[in-house]
């Protein structure tokens, strides 16, 4: 039996425990015929399987793909990472800081510096996602931008209202994860005068060759996308059907002119696997040029203090046990402790996960990229309950069976 085989078999145990849907797999190596393992369903309704070609909300899987784009434009000299976002949003320009990220909305301070490209590239930029929140910040958030991926705000009116919203922190001085790559994504299309799925088709997209990601789904590829599913509260694997105010809508009308740069693709393991490639070849995977080495180098070191990581908290955990973050990504700096579920591999491997338990690592130090795309709609309070986790389980079980071999 080999690797694909042994690991779509690991796969198929959490579909049939009712863990996952479904799920698609897959590793590469330089010289190697990438393997791939699928094992479940897109569609358990219509019975049909997860396969190679399906595609899947890849959540913030986004956002490394939006930071590249970014990083091409700061080679091209569009912008310096120290540069202020006021000289293409000036609605920044005067900006307030929480006392305290619980507190009054009203309790606030004047910010000390503006925000800068790196501060919305490393997540200090004192942005953060409502839903993480108990206080009157977590209902401004919703009131003022409406869901993460699928909202009614258009993107001129949605820079406007966050920048009416104060800050969490000081800018650049604590990692918050929060909607800084939405921003960075919607100043990018500023920059360029073209909508932001145009420009990373521009940028990234198109020069990569990945014809299957983007911001929707078209109706001729419909039938290979990946349904999603959730959990009810006994913990049982149920069909998810959007609420009002659920982060993303089953059918995205036409009209809808906003997208998130943090969490708004569609993608498949074949395109996230070209993306990918791009941090083990040093920006040229194929030999297709996209990022100068050194501008990879700069991507891919930490950008974080000792006292930054130390205090950064992700669903109440520190997550960079082991990790640091450089410009839209998380790099390992201690591959001892450093743990699966941001990426694990040498000094210098890189990766993100996202919210539908999609998951991805490139290692320079092997030239290995590993991907695990799935559909689970996880929701925060189930997770705090112990609902949902199987995913992590599965993710952790492919990232030790590709490892070793």
């Amino acid at each position: 039996m080999g690797q694909a085989d042994r690991i779509a078999d690991a796969l198929a145990a959490y579909v049939e425990a009712g863990q996952l849907a479904g799920a698609a797999a897959l590793v590469w190596r330089p010289g190697r015929e990438a393997r791939v393992a699928c094992a479940g369903w897109r569609d358990m309704e219509a019975g049909l399987p997860v396969a190679r070609d399906t595609l899947f909300r890849i959540a913030s899987l986004t956002k490394p793909v939006t930071s590249l784009a970014a990083l091409t434009m700061l080679e091209e000299g569009r912008f310096a990472l120290d540069e202020p976002i006021t000289r293409w949003a000036p609605e920044f320009a005067r900006m307030r800081v929480l006392r305290a990220v619980e507190g009054p909305l009203d309790a606030t301070v004047p910010a000390e510096r503006p925000i800068t490209f790196e501060d919305l590239l490393t997540h200090r930029s004192g942005l953060t996602y409502g839903d993480f929140h108990q206080g009157p910040i977590a209902r401004a958030y919703a009131e003022a931008l409406g869901p993460d991926i699928d909202s009614p705000v258009p993107p001129e009116t949605w820079i406007a209202n966050l920048a009416r919203l104060p800050l969490t922190d000081q800018p650049g001085t604590a990692f918050r994860y929060g909607r800084a790559t939405d921003l960075l994504g919607f100043l990018l299309a500023r920059i360029e005068g073209a909508p932001l799925g145009e420009v990373l088709q521009r940028r990234v997209l198109g020069p990569l060759g990945m014809a299957d990601t983007g911001f929707v789904v078209p109706p001729e590829k419909r039938d290979r996308a990946a349904r999603m599913y959730g959990f009810d509260d006994a913990g049982r694997l149920v069909r998810y059907v959007p609420p009002p105010g659920a982060p993303f809508l089953a059918d995205r009308p036409a009209g809808m002119t906003y997208v998130s740069g943090g969490a708004g693709l569609w993608s498949t393991l074949d395109d996230y696997l070209v993306f990918a490639r791009v941090f083990v070849e040093a920006g040229a995977p194929g030999g297709a040029r996209l990022l100068r080495p050194e501008t990879v180098a700069l991507m891919t070191a930490d950008r974080l203090t000792a006292e930054q990581r130390a205090q950064a908290r992700l669903l109440g955990m520190n997550p960079f046990e082991g990790h640091g973050f450089g410009l839209g990504v998380a790099v390992v700096i201690d591959p001892a402790k450093a743990p699966v579920v941001r990426c694990r591999g040498g000094v210098g491997t890189v990766g993100w996960p996202g919210a539908f338990g999609g998951w991805w690592q490139a290692d320079p130090t092997d030239g290995s990229v590993m991907i695990f795309l799935a559909h689970n709609q996880l929701q925060l309070e189930q997770l705090a309950r112990g609902i949902g986790l199987g995913v992590y389980g599965a993710i952790s079980e492919f990232h030790a069976m590709a490892s070793a071999g």
